[in-house]
């Protein structure tokens, strides 16, 4: 096949130098997507792992806590891409209203992540289309109450931007002017709305466009990736937000900037789709692969609490709020399962000598506990960059 032209360069000027900003093509691919082999199997290879993806409810006694606990983590690998410092304990903390173990504005702005995915399928499940208008609402979500505030949120950018360099003249990648880029965002919102080309393939084409129309000032990595999972969940591929491609972005950075840049110098859609859908593959597999190993922990911990004899029942009635909290103390407790205090710390050391949970402070009052093979198991690949 010819190379494929997927978009063309305009000459603007900024401070006196000339710079080149990309005016992206519009979806979908003209010519069509070339499957070969590799790019077939690649497809088939994902759609089926998303699909096992899918029965997740079929592995796991309550879903609901895994998914909680997941979306979490996305979160958080998504912000770290674009550089923030946080762990997942900190993350934890923040919303225990303790404080983490970094700068607030890096956890606020992993919190507002969750804040932002919560609303768009809120809103999806109302009726509300996935178009650029819920992409402003999710947008002002992500940049809220923090570091990106004073970014516009929710608003179209009105100036230029760029990737790399201290000027777009010097600049791995500049997107399109501020003042043409309607003329990119209403197809792509077309595309989004009315295209009827297989969801995986469209996920991923929407994915790249969204990245290289780069409406926003900032947050549009965060917004992009977010994108993919509300696609899957708004043509009902997925019946929960289950698929988070961050960490596979976050492990190969570099191969997945140069498969974005390959798109607009070489035509490439090809590469990035082989790449986008290996990542789905890859991702769905080790999702399915976490529930195993955690349904197996809970299980083993569940068969440790019931050697307690009397106290197992609310034992185990704490262990299930560990599955949520993952950190907890013993206020927490009390006022989750409506006891005394006393006996909140009294279960809590219970676990604690069966080795379920770990005391972390070190202090006296003021006690924190984690539920430290859960933790291990999710904080897998999230340390941050």
């Amino acid at each position: 096949m010819a190379k494929r032209v997927t978009g063309e360069y305009a000459a603007r000027v900024l401070n006196g130098l000339e710079y080149r900003a990309f005016l992206p093509s519009p979806l979908p691919p003209a010519p069509p997507l070339e499957f070969d082999l590799e790019l077939e199997t690649a497809r088939d290879l994902a759609n089926r792992a998303l699909g096992r993806l899918d029965g997740i409810g079929d592995i796991l006694p309550d879903p609901d806590l895994f998914l909680y606990q997941y979306v979490r983590k996305e979160a958080l690998l998504s912000s770290q891409i674009e550089g923030t410092q946080s762990s997942f304990s900190d993350l934890l903390l923040f919303e225990l209203d303790e404080a983490p173990g970094v700068p607030i504005e890096d956890t606020r702005e992993v919190s507002n992540y969750v804040a932002a995915l919560d609303h768009g399928l809120a809103r999806m499940t109302a009726g509300f289309p996935l178009s650029l208008a819920l992409l402003r609402e999710l947008h002002t979500i992500l940049l809220m109450k923090g570091r990106g505030g004073d970014k516009h949120p929710g608003q179209i950018r009105t100036k230029s931007v760029w990737i790399g360099g201290h000027h777009p003249s010097s600049a791995e990648f500049v997107p399109p002017p501020a003042e043409a880029l309607m003329d990119f965002l209403a197809p792509f919102e077309d595309f989004l709305l009315n295209s009827r080309m297989p969801v995986l393939i469209k996920a991923g084409l929407a994915h790249a466009q969204f990245e290289t129309i780069h409406p926003f000032e900032d947050g549009n990595g965060r917004l992009g990736r977010l994108l993919i999972t509300l696609i899957l969940c708004a043509e009902a591929v997925l019946s929960e937000p289950t698929l988070y491609l961050s960490l596979y972005f976050k492990s190969r950075r570099n191969e997945y900037y140069d498969a974005l840049q390959k798109v607009r110098t070489n035509g490439d859609w090809e590469g990035w789709m082989k790449f986008f859908l290996r990542g789905v593959h890859e991702t769905s597999k080790q999702a399915v692969e976490t529930a195993r190993r955690l349904v197996k922990l809970f299980e083993k911990d569940v068969q440790a609490i019931q050697t307690l004899g009397r106290s197992a029942g609310t034992a185990l009635r704490v262990h299930y709020l560990l599955k949520k909290h993952i950190i907890v103390s013993g206020p927490l407790i009390r006022d989750s399962l409506q006891v005394s205090l006393p006996t909140a710390l009294s279960h809590l050391d219970q676990l604690e000598h069966l080795g379920i949970i770990r005391e972390f402070t070190g202090k006296k009052r003021n006690r924190l506990f984690a539920y430290d093979q859960y933790l291990n198991i999710l904080t897998e690949g999230t340390e941050p960059l």
